[in-house]
């Protein structure tokens, strides 16, 4: 009897474990999936705000022109150590006739000391020009600088003030900080794919490429930043 009592205590210690291994796990998963979600939202907002100010924003003709855009939100501080990770965000391009590709997380870590804004947070918005950039980019690391030509992207209205190495960089690169907006160097900085924001927005592993590229439907969480993208830019001219 005593064995048998012994047995099921052990059983239901057992049970006990290995439910709050499973909620464990569970809340873990939710966890990462809202700071994916909120970082989707901060994408739409950043852009937003951008381009709420066109005096001082990404010019209107550039992102017309734009085959993909990467948006960076929140980067901290604290991270802009050389060698240091510096931020989470997302890829995004053209569909073949109009509007944006589902979005793609991306990385972003290392880089020159142009990258070193102050500020207790910078906000990162890159532009790919055309198709070259983006065969590179989608590769599974791409270093700004080296594998593809990079300028600080012009600000107003239009694109007038560019300079010759802005008309014939292959990413144009800006920031923004406490509310100010630049371009800004982002030189020696590389790209890699955010396998773990994939797999949180679309429930499996999925490459940058197929998901960009690809015909998939963008998950509801990026709503926000595909209504917003589309509001700004929803044809490339």
């Amino acid at each position: 009897m005593e064995v048998r009592k012994l047995m099921l205590a052990m059983a239901l210690v057992a049970l006990v474990i290995s439910t709050g291994q499973f909620v464990s796990t569970s809340a873990a998963g939710t966890v990462a999936n809202n700071d994916t979600a909120n970082r989707l939202n901060d994408a739409a907002d950043v852009l937003n705000k951008i381009m709420a100010t066109p005096d001082k924003g990404i010019p209107q003709d550039l992102l017309d022109k734009a085959a993909c855009a990467v948006i960076v939100p929140n980067v901290k501080k604290g991270a802009f150590i050389i060698g240091a990770k510096y931020g989470r965000g997302f890829i995004v391009c053209r569909r073949a006739n109009h509007g944006w590709s589902a979005p793609a997380g991306v990385k972003v870590e290392g880089g020159s000391v142009g990258f070193q804004i102050g500020g207790s947070e910078t906000d990162v918005v890159m532009l790919l020009m055309n198709q070259s950039a983006i065969n590179k980019l989608l590769s599974s690391k791409f270093t700004i600088g080296g594998d593809a030509s990079v300028a600080a992207g012009p600000v107003g209205r239009s694109s007038s003030a560019e300079t010759d190495a802005q008309l014939h960089a292959e990413l144009l690169t800006y920031s923004r900080t406490r509310g100010l907006f630049a371009g800004v160097s982002l030189q020696g900085a590389t790209l890699r794919p955010d396998d773990d924001a994939n797999k949180d927005m679309y429930g499996k592993t999925m490459s940058n490429q197929d998901v960009v590229l690809g015909s998939g439907q963008p998950p509801a969480s990026a709503a926000g930043l595909i209504a917003a993208l589309n509001r700004h830019s929803s044809r490339r001219s």
